[in-house]
């Protein structure tokens, strides 16, 4: 793989169009869902371009600092990675990478990227021991900080629901620092289904204790916990509507993180970082 270095001066140039897209356009419903890796990414800055090269992802096409090309781009040009076709280095000043990626300070560097293969979510949960399981967070800031959260905690797996945010949105990627290139993750169409007692028993899934996090003030507080196995998954629901029903009674515990008076809940993110630490030790 060789990079060619193209200077950009107008922001309607048309070579850019790609950098224009937005998440459905880089990768629709059907390509998300795709485990054997479909559609593409935007990664934004240093690290998370970085990382994503050095977890394997294949870049197409990168938009970078015209003033003073990264450290990176020179990885490209001399060849490091085993790829086909040639790379495209957009070399562009301060507006130009602004413009990009819509936000007040440009990063230096940006790349497209294919997305790569995921585990599928069956496969996943058979082989973790410490797992996080998103059902309904939507929110990509929120998805982002509970994945960089469960990598710091030392949980060896996040699994999402199909309505959960993508852990490969420029935003989730953003705020993960990248760590989602080194934490799998898997996503599911069902994951009531997934989590059911005949789909584990028929894995040889009998040592995983799911753990629902839930605000209700009767349930037991969660430093209180006596688990009954060593494996654990913790259930973490949408902050408006928690844990749908199906999914919260697939759990075999239901703890609450205890609350000061009149707060009812954290954040999914903040709630995560307390559940992990409490229960990945």
């Amino acid at each position: 793989m060789q990079a060619v270095i193209i200077p950009v001066t107008s922001l309607e140039d048309p070579a850019l169009a790609e950098f224009r897209l937005n998440e459905r356009a880089l990768s629709n419903r059907a390509e998300r869902r795709d485990d054997a890796g479909a559609g593409r990414f935007l990664a934004e800055g240093d690290l998370v371009v970085e990382r994503a090269l050095d977890a394997g992802c294949r870049p197409v096409a990168v938009l970078a600092d015209a003033g003073r090309l990264p450290d990176l781009v020179q990885r490209l040009i001399d060849g490091d990675r085993v790829a086909g076709g040639p790379i495209n280095v957009f070399a562009g000043d301060e507006t130009v990478r602004r413009m990009i990626t819509g936000l007040g300070v440009p990063h230096r560097i940006v790349a497209l990227f294919l997305r790569p293969p995921r585990p599928h979510a069956i496969d996943l949960l058979a082989r973790s021991r410490r797992i996080v399981i998103l059902d309904g967070v939507d929110n990509p800031a929120n998805v982002g900080s509970i994945i960089r959260n469960a990598a710091a905690l030392s949980f060896d797996a996040v699994i999402t629901d199909h309505s959960s945010a993508d852990p490969l949105a420029r935003r989730s990627l953003r705020v993960a620092m990248g760590t989602a290139f080194s934490l799998p993750h898997a996503r599911t169409s069902d994951l009531a289904e997934l989590l059911s007692a005949e789909t584990l028993e028929s894995m040889g899934v009998n040592d995983l204790d799911l753990i629902a996090l839930t605000p209700d003030p009767d349930a037991p507080a969660i430093d209180e916990l006596r688990l009954n196995h060593d494996r654990r998954a913790v259930l973490i629901g949408s902050e408006r509507n928690g844990l749908s029903p199906e999914v919260f009674a697939a759990a075999t515990h239901r703890v609450r993180i205890p609350m000061a008076a009149g707060v009812d809940s954290l954040n999914a993110a903040s709630a995560t970082a307390i559940a992990c630490y409490l229960l990945g030790r």
